[in-house]
């Protein structure tokens, strides 16, 4: 499981190295292969492979013609592709995500998901999360019994 956040930049060949934290996890786990991508272009997902699979057989069992399931794929489509990470385990953010989420040449934030990781420009990731929690927010963290 990946969980916490580490700060690291991505290359001006705009390569990250995963941070060795989760690199651990990767080798004993899930293999070299990614499919990295984004539902809204502010923020990298990098999906193991295997994980990303398993997304797009519960999308398969999803009739074609369901909108959200197409936006879904437009989306993912569209910023998202297969990479494989290479002998010093860093991993090539596609160049149309590295641009829309503002994560070229500058100091970025790779967070644990779980069972993925995301990829975020720090400054905007810092002034998201020290941002107030409402008592909406508070309401929601109860109903998911933590």
């Amino acid at each position: 499981m990946f969980r916490g956040s580490y700060t690291t930049r991505v290359d001006e060949k705009g390569r990250i190295k995963v941070p060795a934290e989760y690199k651990h996890l990767i080798d004993e786990k899930y293999g070299i292969k990614f499919y990295i991508t984004s539902v809204d272009g502010n923020v990298a997902q990098l999906y193991p492979l295997e994980v990303w699979e398993k997304i797009e057989r519960k999308l398969a069992e999803i009739p074609n013609f369901t909108p959200a399931k197409q936006k879904y794929l437009d989306r993912t489509n569209y910023y998202g592709q297969l990479v494989e990470m290479d002998g010093q385990g860093r991993l090539l953010i596609p160049p149309k995500l590295r641009e829309s989420a503002a994560i070229k040449g500058v100091d970025v934030t790779v967070v644990g998901q779980q069972s993925y990781l995301e990829v975020r420009n720090q400054a905007a990731y810092e002034q998201e999360v020290k941002g107030p929690l409402t008592s909406e927010d508070r309401t929601d963290f109860g109903k998911l019994g933590i």
